[in-house]
């Protein structure tokens, strides 16, 4: 990562903002620019950056102390959003962040859909940072980032992993709600209804130690861009999350105890399972009518900073892990797709 500052800087004048703006919506702001910093796009950021903050809203302000005993009465309330983001700046100032990572992930853990995932997301590179470089504006973003998490809180309905399907085919064989005409939050609320869904949530093959998890993760996050590119025309702005959702969690394995990662792979997949329930389209675009991969996948990341749309740099981000790892030419290829579905800022 750049030791240029750029990325504190950036989340300095993003942490005079909010975790959300016009009522509801994600400051993907955070994320974003981390991505950017660590491709090697510093020097975009602040022009970028310049653009985004426009957009966004002041910091809500904090109306009543969350407490150690009384956290639980002020989960998942967005009301208390200002009273969240004041706890977590306390935690992470007087505590080491580690051990506020440890004591709140597993608490935070099952709303993993808070914020349309946008809450472990945030974290998620928030961690990834920290993780590079301990520093204040840093610690101040892990902070905003659980803050974010703990007021938006929500849970999927969800089933402990025990069949034999590898991420894939587990994905690929999630069914659809049957009402895609609203919101998230509609589309979510079909799933304990949805005939079959504790079924395609149970049929992933388990893990049974911690690096199994890592492994199944990983597999999870490749499955979930490959998705991406024939189905994006169902939604190519929130299918992108059921890719970076888990990559986020993945990411915060190293520091997280290894206890915690068998946990963490279920609230990934059930999470990433919920957006693609939530946001697959009936039938997939054909494969003749996909773009196909450019030859480098730095000149994929350069696309996506050039396109400035924030849902395409965090899945490039993602997209490029992915491509690391496996060499899969169609997760490049996912990034073009959402270049040519997601309109320009």
């Amino acid at each position: 990562m750049s030791i240029d500052g750029t990325l504190d800087e950036a989340y300095e004048r993003l942490h005079r903002t909010g975790p959300e703006f016009e009522g509801w919506l994600s400051n993907h702001g955070p994320m974003a620019v981390e991505s950017m910093v660590r491709r090697g796009h510093a020097r975009q950021v602040h022009r970028w950056l310049d653009r985004y903050v426009r957009r966004l809203d002041e910091l809500p302000r904090a109306t009543s102390p969350v407490t150690e005993d009384g956290w639980r009465a002020a989960l998942g309330d967005p009301h208390r959003l200002g009273d969240w983001l004041v706890f977590f700046e306390r935690e992470v100032t007087e505590r080491p962040w580690r051990t506020v990572l440890e004591t709140w992930w597993p608490r935070l853990l099952p709303g993993i859909a808070a914020g349309a995932t946008h809450g472990v997301i945030r974290t998620g590179h928030a961690v990834h940072a920290l993780l590079d470089h301990e520093d204040g504006p840093r610690l101040a973003e892990l902070g905003q980032a659980l803050g974010y998490w703990a007021a938006r809180w929500q849970q999927v309905p969800s089933a402990v992993p025990s069949g034999t399907a590898g991420p894939a085919s587990a994905l690929g064989a999630v069914p659809r709600v049957p009402d895609q005409k609203a919101g998230i939050n509609h589309r979510l609320g079909q799933l304990t209804d949805l005939a079959g869904w504790p079924t395609a949530l149970a049929a992933l093959r388990p893990a049974t130690d911690a690096g199994q998890a890592r492994d199944l993760l990983a597999e999870l996050t490749t499955a979930a861009a490959l998705h991406y590119l024939p189905n994006a025309h169902g939604s190519a702005v929130m299918l992108v999350h059921a890719a970076t959702a888990p990559m986020a969690v993945l990411r915060t394995l190293p520091a997280l105890p290894r206890a915690q990662w068998i946990p963490s792979l279920h609230a990934a997949w059930a999470a990433s399972a919920a957006v693609t329930a939530a946001y697959t389209p009936a039938a997939p675009t054909p494969r003749h009518s996909l773009p196909t991969a450019p030859e480098s996948a730095d000149e994929v990341f350069d696309r996506a900073v050039r396109h400035q749309d924030e849902h395409v740099i965090k899945l490039a981000d993602t997209c490029l892990d992915v491509h690391q790892r496996t060499g899969h030419p169609d997760t490049l290829a996912a990034v073009v797709r959402a270049t040519e579905l997601i309109d320009e800022p």
